[in-house]
């Protein structure tokens, strides 16, 4: 009898776990630049909104979009002090994620983001992850890409994200 009790728990908690993913997410998230950016910014913020639909046993799919923006170091010098807006942008992707045992799971976000700023044209947009989820709560690390005319923005992030 303890063996059923606790098969049916086991049971449940996958079921839940798997429940976390679908529907809609709220995350924000912190990153260190790296490659070109790093040379220029010293961090980055974001925040995305995304609905995921469970497609397959474990496989989620859904519409993704969000805010990102790289923090521009002061550049000054005895000669001049330059003053660059941050680079912002409006990120719009789909993203796709693979559920695995105990709440791990792995994605990608592929898309477009948008310039935010003059003389920021935006470009191609792709973010793999790899996360746990608490229930409605999930934490994720990711590597975060922009490729854009001259160079790249990339960071290394850690975020948040909750199921509402």
């Amino acid at each position: 009898m303890k063996r059923l009790v606790l098969i049916f728990c086991f049971t449940l908690l996958g079921i839940a776990a798997l429940q976390a993913q679908s529907g809609l997410r709220v995350g924000a998230n912190i990153g260190l630049p790296v490659g070109d950016s790093e040379e220029v910014s010293n961090f980055q913020l974001g925040a995305d909104l995304a609905y995921m639909v469970g497609v397959a046993d474990m496989l989620y799919v859904g519409p993704k979009v969000g805010y990102t923006r790289f923090f521009i170091e002061d550049m000054e010098s005895d000669l001049v002090s330059i003053d660059i807006e941050d680079p912002s942008f409006l990120p719009i992707a789909a993203s796709g994620r693979v559920s695995l045992l105990r709440g791990f799971f792995f994605g990608v976000d592929l898309g477009y983001a948008v310039g935010l700023n003059d003389g920021n044209d935006g470009g191609f947009y792709y973010k793999p992850q790899a996360g746990y989820n608490f229930g409605k709560i999930g934490l994720m690390l990711s590597y975060m890409g922009i490729s854009v005319d001259g160079g790249n923005f990339d960071a290394i992030n850690l975020g948040i994200e909750f199921g509402l």
